[in-house]
C-alpha cells in the first residue's frame, strides 16, 4: 500500500485520509450544546431549601456531562488517529533506497590489522551487515556485481583476488553513477571501502553531489613496507655480468636477506642494507650470454605482492643490418661491428635484392639515385616491418628520393641549402634519445654542416640545426637525414652523438624482450618465427595460457601485451609446443609506498569509522517509529476513565 506524507505537529500518517473522520467530533459537540429536552417548572409553597439542592444537582450534572463529552471526544479522536497510523521518521526514510558499494581490492589492501588483511576484514563486515534481503550493486577495480543479494555473491567476495589496478575517485564516481537507476526520486547511497592511498586522488576528486557518499577507511597497523622495485643488468668482461637490484622502504642500516633463484634453484643469497632515505642496492654476479629465468625474493610482513620480482635473460638475437652504400668511408662498418649485429655492406651494383628479405635494417648511404626496382623492393621491405634509414648524397637525384619517400610517408626533399650551420638541438623526448641522457645537455660539441636539403615532412624531428632546419627526422621504421654525412660536408660521424643515434634506430627494428615487463603497460616484443595464417603463437605458464595480439611479418611476429597477462611471473612464448623464448612480467610498484589520503580535504562526503558503524547509521536513517499502538492504549485508557466518571462522578 502506498505511503503518503502528511505533516501534523512533526508527525506523519500512513493513511492521512482517515483523519477526515475527525470532523465527526462536531456531532457530539452540537448535541451537547443544543439539548432538545426542556425542563418543566413546578411551583411549590416553600421551596427555598429544595431550590438550593436542585441548583447544586444541576451544577454536578453539568460538570459530569462536560467530562464525559471531552473523554468521549478524546476517545473517538484516539481511535481515528490510531486507524490513520501515525509515525515519525527522517526526511529520507520513506524514499526508496539504492546502494552501490565500491570495494577496493588493490594490493595495498593486503596490509594486515590484527592478523587479518584489510580486504578480508572488509568482506567479512559487508557480509555480516548487509541485509540478506536487500538488493544492491558492488564493484571492485576489475569486477562488477549488479542488482544482487549478499547471498548471491558471498562466495565470490570471500575468494576475491587482489588486483594491481586502482580506480581513482573520479572513476569510482562515474562507475557508480552508471550503476544507479535514472529515477530521481530515490536516495542513492555510494559506499566507498578502501585504505585510501594517495594515488586514489589522482585526477579530478570531485564527488557527484547527487549521490550520498560514505567513505569507510580501512586502516592498517603497518606503516612501512619493503619492496623490490627494479633490476638492471650490466655486462662485464670475462663472461660475467652484474645484476643490480634496487629496493625501497627499509630502515637505515637494516640488513634484509634477499635470495636469487634460477627457476626453482637457489643460486645466490645476500643481505640488503638500507640508507637513510630507505633505499638499498644489491649486486649479484651472474653468467653473461647465458639464459636465466630469475626470481628475487624477500620476506616482509607488510604487503606481499612486491616481495618477489621476476626477470629473465634470453639468448641474444642478432639484428640483421644491410647497408647499400656508395661511400668510401667506413663509419657504418664501425657502428655495427658488435656482436649484437649481423652486418653486411654492398655497393648498389653488387646488391642482390633477395638479401633484403632477411634484414631488419636497410641503410641507404650516399646513393646518387634510387632505382625504381630498388624502390619497389624497399616499399615491400618497409611494409613488412623493416626499418629504413636514408642518408642522401651531396649530388643526390632528389626526384628518385622523393618517389620513394612520398610512397612511405608524407615526406619530400626540396632544394639544396648551401650555408654553414651547426647541429644545435636534440629532441630529448624523441624515442631515439628518451633514455640516452641523464639530463638535457646544452654544452655538447656541435657538429658542423656545409650543405643540406630542405624537407617537408610529417615525421617528428629528432635533430635540428641552429636555423631551425631539420637534420634528422623519423620514427616507426623510417629515418631520414637531410645532411650528407661525408666528412667533406659534416663532421657528424666523428661526434659522440652518432653512436646512440644509429644504435637506437637499429634497435627499434627488432623489439627485443626487455629484462622484465610491467603489467598494465602496453608492451611489444618481436619474436623470430615464421608462421602461417592459422598457426599462432601462445604465451603460457603453469596453469595459465593466453593468445596475445600478434602482427605477422616476413621473418618475425610482433606480439603486443595489453590486458593480458593478469598475473606476474615468467611466461613462455610457444609455437607448436616449442618454446621460442621467455618473457617476465611484474606488478607495478605504485602501491608499495604506504602514503594515505587526508579525507578531511575532500568535500561532499561522509566519513564513517567502520562498516558496522556505517550500516547502523543507515539503519537509523531508515527507521520509522509507529505510534498507532500508543493511541489504541490511550483509547482504552479513556474508556476506563469514562466508566470511572459514570460511576463515581455524581
Amino acid at each position: 500500500m502506498p505511503i503518503f506524507d502528511q505533516a501534523m505537529l512533526g508527525m506523519q500518517f500512513k493513511h492521512p485520509e482517515i483523519l477526515w473522520a475527525l470532523f465527526l467530533l462536531v456531532i457530539p459537540i452540537l448535541i451537547h450544546l443544543f439539548q432538545l429536552r426542556r425542563f418543566t417548572k413546578t411551583p411549590f409553597t416553600n421551596v427555598a431549601m429544595l431550590q438550593k439542592v436542585v441548583s447544586e444537582s444541576r451544577k454536578s450534572n453539568t460538570l459530569k456531562k462536560w467530562l464525559l463529552l471531552f473523554t468521549r471526544l478524546l476517545l473517538l479522536a484516539a481511535i481515528i488517529i490510531a486507524f490513520a497510523q501515525p509515525f515519525t521518521s527522517a526526511n529520507t526514510a520513506l524514499q526508496e533506497k539504492e546502494t552501490v558499494v565500491y570495494l577496493d581490492d588493490s594490493f595495498s589492501m593486503q596490509a594486515k590489522n590484527n592478523g587479518i588483511s584489510l580486504l578480508e576484514k572488509a568482506v567479512q563486515d559487508l557480509i555480516k551487515n548487509i541485509d540478506g534481503e536487500s538488493v544492491f550493486s558492488l564493484f571492485t577495480n576489475e569486477k562488477t556485481f549488479s542488482n544482487v543479494r549478499v547471498s548471491d555473491i558471498q562466495n565470490s567476495l570471500l575468494a576475491l583476488p587482489y588486483s594491481y589496478k586502482q580506480l581513482n575517485l573520479n572513476e569510482i564516481s562515474l562507475k557508480a553513477k552508471s550503476m544507479f537507476s535514472q529515477n530521481k526520486g530515490t536516495v542513492k547511497n555510494l559506499i566507498v571501502v578502501s585504505d585510501f592511498q594517495e594515488r586514489i586522488s589522482s585526477g579530478n576528486t570531485d564527488i557527484d553531489t547527487t549521490l550520498s557518499t560514505y567513505f569507510v577507511p580501512m586502516q592498517s597497523q603497518e606503516n612501512q613496507n619493503i619492496s623490490i622495485d627494479s633490476v638492471h643488468v650490466d655486462e662485464n668482461v670475462n663472461d660475467q655480468a652484474t645484476l643490480h637490484v634496487f629496493l625501497s622502504g627499509g630502515n637505515e642500516d637494516e640488513a634484509l636477506p634477499i635470495s636469487l633463484y634460477n627457476n626453482t634453484e637457489l643460486i645466490a643469497k645476500t643481505a640488503a642494507k638500507f640508507k637513510s632515505d630507505g633505499d638499498a642496492e644489491v649486486e649479484f654476479t651472474i653468467p653473461a650470454n647465458k639464459a636465466l629465468n630469475g626470481r628475487l625474493s624477500i620476506i616482509d610482513n607488510a604487503l606481499g605482492y612486491d616481495n618477489r620480482f621476476y626477470f629473465n635473460i634470453n639468448s641474444k638475437e642478432k639484428i640483421n643490418v644491410l647497408a647499400i652504400s656508395e661511400s668510401d668511408g667506413d663509419y657504418v662498418n664501425r657502428l655495427f661491428r658488435g656482436d649484437e649485429f649481423d652486418f653486411q655492406k654492398y655497393r648498389l651494383n653488387q646488391l642482390d635484392y633477395s638479401n633484403l628479405d632477411n634484414q631488419n635494417v636497410v641503410i641507404l648511404d650516399n646513393l646518387k639515385a634510387i632505382p625504381s626496382s630498388l624502390q619497389n623492393t624497399l616499399r615491400s621491405f618497409k611494409n613488412e616491418g623493416g626499418t629504413l634509414i636514408v642518408v642522401p648524397a651531396t649530388n643526390s637525384d632528389i626526384s628518385s628520393y622523393n618517389s620513394l619517400l612520398s610512397s612511405l610517408s608524407s615526406t619530400q626533399f626540396s632544394e639544396k641549402v648551401v650555408v654553414d650551420q651547426q647541429l644545435t638541438t636534440i629532441s630529448f623526448d624523441h624515442p631515439l634519445y628518451r633514455n640516452v641522457f641523464e639530463k638535457e645537455v646544452t654544452n655538447f660539441q656541435y657538429p658542423s654542416v656545409k650543405e643540406h636539403f630542405g624537407i617537408q615532412t610529417s615525421l617528428p624531428m629528432a635533430l635540428s640545426m641552429d636555423g631551425g632546419d631539420a637534420f634528422l627526422v623519423g620514427d616507426d621504421g623510417l629515418y631520414v637525414f637531410t645532411v650528407p654525412l661525408e666528412l667533406e660536408n659534416s663532421n657528424f660521424i666523428n661526434s659522440p652523438l652518432i653512436v646512440p643515434t644509429f644504435y637506437n634506430m637499429a634497435q627499434s627494428s627488432l623489439r627485443v624482450s626487455k629484462t622484465y615487463q610491467t603489467l598494465g603497460n602496453i608492451n611489444t616484443v618481436d619474436v623470430s618465427a615464421e608462421i602461417g595464417t592459422e598457426n599462432i603463437l601462445k604465451v603460457s605458464k603453469e596453469g595459465y595460457e593466453f593468445i596475445p595480439l600478434q602482427q605477422i611479418f616476413r621473418n618475425r611476429v610482433r606480439l603486443t601485451f595489453d590486458q593480458n597477462p593478469a598475473e606476474d611471473g615468467i611466461y613462455s612464448i610457444v609455437q607448436n609446443n616449442k618454446t621460442l623464448q621467455n618473457i617476465s612480467f611484474n606488478y607495478p610498484r605504485s602501491e608499495s609506498q604506504l602514503k594515505y589520503l587526508d579525507l578531511a580535504t575532500l568535500e561532499n562526503i561522509n566519513t564513517m569509522d567502520s562498516i558496522p558503524a556505517l550500516f547502523e547509521y543507515l539503519e537509523a536513517e531508515s527507521n520509522i517509529t509507529a505510534y498507532w499502538k500508543w493511541f489504541v492504549i490511550l483509547a482504552l485508557l479513556l474508556a476506563l476513565i469514562e466508566v470511572f466518571i459514570q460511576k463515581f462522578v455524581t
